[in-house]
């Protein structure tokens, strides 16, 4: 299960003349200074295992609850980057944030590969289409080697927020309305549950991108990883 009941999701591409500082960046200052922001509980940075995977990096920050995304601590943060900051992300490229709402998380824990699937669903299934989608995670979590299904709707009002750190960037793309995660031992055994949640019936234009676990950031100094 996830830590908490909120998400910032960042989905990225770097340039090579960026990859050596964005890893620099994002382990020694990144990280760190999210996680030290009340109510951000673990942060955790993947990479892509296979050619078809885009953006090639996935990080994900576990909130205690999706209220922190509006928070003054965290948009205190936003709005006074640090030049290393600055200087790292002119680097980033095809980037898409979510900021979202954790509406079904099951599993008995974090996994060392990763899938993740945007997705829209049609307009008349709105209403209907939470409760059967948390089903087809509780069933996808029942997989072999699978450790966790996780769903989350995005908040499009609080993902487009623009502030000192974002205003400027050209590279960001538009914040998917919907994502799953589902966290498993190998990445063969990512390919059932991808199968189940894209030919559900519920999933529109789904965006499926395999990630490889690279770093974890917990709370304290004493607990990094």
């Amino acid at each position: 299960m996830l830590c908490g009941h909120g998400v910032v999701a960042i989905w990225n591409d770097i340039t090579d003349a960026g990859r050596a500082e964005f890893y620099a960046w994002h382990a020694t200052e990144h990280m760190p200074e999210r996680i030290a922001i009340p109510g951000f509980l673990r942060g955790r940075r993947y990479r892509a295992i296979d050619q078809q995977t885009h953006p090639e990096f996935f990080t994900l920050y576990e909130l205690e609850t999706f209220s922190v995304t509006t928070s003054q601590s965290y948009l205190a943060r936003l709005n006074a980057p640090t030049s290393w900051t600055k200087k790292a992300t002119a680097e980033f490229r095809n980037t898409a944030r979510g900021l979202g709402r954790v509406l079904t998380s099951v599993g008995p824990g974090p996994g060392g590969v990763l899938a993740t699937v945007r997705f829209g669903v049609a307009s008349e299934q709105k209403e209907t289409v939470q409760p059967a989608l948390s089903d087809v995670m509780r069933k996808i979590a029942q997989l072999p080697m699978v450790t966790g299904a996780h769903l989350v709707a995005t908040d499009a009002e609080a993902s487009a927020v623009k502030t000192a750190e974002s205003k400027d960037r050209t590279d960001i793309q538009a914040s998917p309305t919907w994502f799953a995660m589902v966290e498993a031992c190998t990445a063969a055994s990512l390919e059932a549950p991808i199968r189940h949640l894209t030919e559900s019936g519920f999933v529109q234009q789904p965006d499926v991108g395999r990630y490889c676990l690279e770093s974890t950031r917990l709370k304290t100094d004493q607990m990094p990883g």
